[in-house]
């Protein structure tokens, strides 16, 4: 089962400005790809290659890229004499990939920008979201199979970081969310690791005000209706927040240590 997935790409990443400040924080390279390039190639590895990517600051930069890809850095020939040249571009293994690039708004909080491409959903009954700037090796096929299997709105990936995330209490045994703290100062337990699966009844919990988040309101609506399920993800998870994330991130993909590279 093939699904959609949403990548929230819009935000600044004020806390890692110190890497690139010419960049918007999903093109901050690993390696010698953009981190939201190895996020769509992990999904692509499960079979999900349709996407929609929820633009902001500096969308021409993650356009761009899309717009000339296979020809920079690869060799690129042109039939001239044409009116534009025809151009012959080298064959990738992210060919047939399906990507729509969505202008979600400058400043527009993270549930605004989900709201804003629910067109893009269409009549799908599910769909995946996640972070354009983390990484991890979260078995797509179990989680997707355990959305479907308990049947409510939404599944967020619980994982074991250290705590500055949207912490989650819930039932060890339903699995059913009781609680949802978004950021706190000290945190114990798993935390939100994003990797959600929605059905398309979350875009009611959802309003086009550009100052609606994601992980507050929407979220503890679902928490209050018991239609929030964790996915326990006890294995590699890591965003890049940081100028330490980005080069611990970086060290493990040169050290060919890195646990989501799956391709």
């Amino acid at each position: 089962m093939q699904l959609k997935t949403v990548i929230l790409c819009g935000g600044y990443g004020t806390r890692i400005r110190e890497v690139s400040e010419n960049l918007p924080k999903p093109m901050i390279p690993v390696g010698d790809r953009p981190i939201l390039w190895h996020i769509m190639k992990y999904y692509a590895h499960f079979g999900h290659t349709h996407f929609v990517l929820c633009l902001g600051y500096k969308s021409e930069v993650i356009k761009n890229y899309f717009l000339q890809y296979g020809t920079v850095p690869a060799d690129v020939r042109l039939t001239l004499g044409q009116d534009p040249p025809a151009l012959h571009r080298q064959k990738t293994d992210e060919d047939g990939w399906d990507i729509a690039l969505a202008e979600t708004g400058l400043n527009a909080m993270t549930g605004a920008r989900v709201k804003r491409i629910q067109s893009y959903i269409g009549t799908d009954e599910h769909f995946m979201l996640t972070y354009g700037d983390g990484v991890g090796d979260v078995d797509l096929d179990a989680l997707l199979a355990f959305h479907l299997e308990h049947g409510r709105i939404a599944t967020v990936t619980g994982v074991h970081p250290p705590g500055r995330f949207g912490e989650l209490d819930y039932d060890a045994t339903s699995k059913q969310v009781s609680g949802f703290n978004e950021k706190p100062q000290v945190s114990g337990g798993r935390i939100n690791g994003g990797f959600f699966i929605f059905k398309r009844a979350f875009f009611d919990f959802l309003n086009d005000q550009e100052d609606l988040v994601l992980e507050q309101e929407p979220i503890r609506a679902l928490v209050e209706a018991g239609e929030l399920r964790v996915f326990e993800h006890d294995g590699f998870w890591q965003p890049m927040d940081t100028s330490r994330e980005y080069g611990l991130l970086n060290d493990m993909y040169h050290k060919n240590q890195a646990p989501w590279k799956k391709w």
